[in-house]
């Protein structure tokens, strides 16, 4: 199994603060070929293995579902760099963007931003909301693509280092906040309930 809390030290996140809109940041770089990762994160057959069963017309301009998640459209498709798509859940709509950098000793980079407004959610959860859902989707790419795998998202969320795990997460998620400008209590206190919510079955 992937080393969760290692994995939380393998990303970089930040946020970027304008007006009513906000982006988090997630940035990581993985041991194996551009052309690799591009695949695991295009290829219907591996995402269902690390992140979630996808459907739809996985192409420029076509629409993809995700399994008891979000739906949207494929806006641009740039193999193997960048893709970017709209992220419609639960009545909203913001866009999620991924782009792949090759590395001098021929790793790849992976940066991953997620656009979107301030809504009721925001306010409530704060950036740890969406953050630690996409920290828990690069833990899994990183263990596909090193061949390992981890637990069910249920039995992750009740064990001791997933419950570790999600609340490094959203404490990192609420720095990154503050860094960014939000107010520091408001931030620690949404990063205090995006731990609850994510680890029900520890309480």
């Amino acid at each position: 199994m992937t080393d969760l809390i290692e994995q939380i030290n393998a990303v970089r996140r930040a946020v970027r603060k304008q007006d009513s809109k906000r982006t988090i940041v997630l940035t990581q770089v993985y041991d194996t070929r551009i052309d690799d990762v591009w695949n695991a994160c295009t290829s219907t057959e591996r995402l269902a293995r690390w992140f979630a069963p996808v459907s739809g017309d996985l192409r420029l301009g076509g629409r993809y579902a995700i399994e008891g998640n979000a739906s949207g459209t494929i806006e641009r498709c740039d193999p193997p760099k960048s893709f970017a798509l709209t992220w419609e859940y639960d009545g909203d709509l913001s866009r999620v963007e991924l782009k792949l950098t090759t590395e001098a000793d021929g790793g790849t980079r992976l940066d991953l931003e997620h656009h979107m407004t301030v809504n009721d959610h925001w306010h409530e959860y704060g950036p740890g909301a969406t953050g630690v859902g996409w920290d828990l989707a690069l833990a899994g790419l990183a263990a596909h693509l090193a061949q390992k795998s981890l637990p069910p998202e249920e039995e992750l969320a009740a064990s001791a280092e997933g419950v570790e795990f999600v609340r490094r997460s959203s404490e990192d998620w609420g720095q990154a906040g503050i860094t960014a400008g939000e107010d520091p209590a408001w931030a620690k206190a949404a990063a205090d309930r995006t731990t609850a919510a994510y680890t029900p079955e520890a309480r």
